[in-house]
């Protein structure tokens, strides 16, 4: 009789174990999804400038025939960040993108007329509610890329996720230095 409790013991502990596995792969699944959504994300408020950016600069180009090399520094961050593949990559070229988009508003301060355009007025509002949107998506996919590598770096889990292949995902990064800081205001 001893013999068949121990053997229902060791079963249950197998089953126990056995659930857990399922319910840690299934827990990695679901995060996994929930950071290829938020990059989803993120990749649509990106688009959503690249998009914008044209018609932003030829508005600019209208007033400004000097500025030839800040329009090609842009043209070309512009389809090196459409075309990256990994999260790294991206966010190196959307810096360079961000760097180019400060320089060509610095640039337009040397333009009273431009910035009195209505057309432009509107192009840098839509373009101020797009970083915001891209900032939003960019903390969520952040926040979900932090929850799962929590989940593939903890123990027990992380055996689970050695075992079934689940690597850490990379956090979309600013990579420029002058953007961390906080900009110095002088009157």
């Amino acid at each position: 009789m001893s013999a068949l409790i121990i053997a229902l013991i060791v079963l249950g502990v197998i089953a126990v174990a056995f659930m857990w596995a399922i319910g840690g792969y299934n827990l990695f699944i679901r995060t996994k999804a929930m950071v290829k959504e938020a990059w989803s994300g993120v990749d649509v408020q990106l688009k959503r400038r690249y998009d914008l950016i044209p018609n932003l600069v030829e508005t600019v180009k209208g007033y400004s025939v000097h500025e030839k090399d800040l329009f090609q520094n842009i043209a070309k961050y512009r389809s090196v960040a459409a075309g990256t593949q990994n999260v790294e990559e991206r966010a190196q070229a959307e810096s360079g993108l961000t760097q180019s988009l400060k320089t060509l508003f610095a640039v337009v301060e040397s333009y009273p007329e431009l910035k009195a355009n209505e057309n432009f007025l509107a192009l840098q509002k839509d373009l101020a509610a797009i970083e915001q949107d891209i900032n939003l998506a960019r903390r969520y996919y952040n926040g979900t890329v932090r929850n799962y590598n929590i989940a593939v770096k903890t123990f027990p889990r992380s055996i689970i996720a050695g075992m079934f292949g689940f690597a850490e995902e990379p956090f979309f990064e600013i990579t420029a230095e002058a953007e961390r800081n906080a900009p110095r205001v002088q009157f």
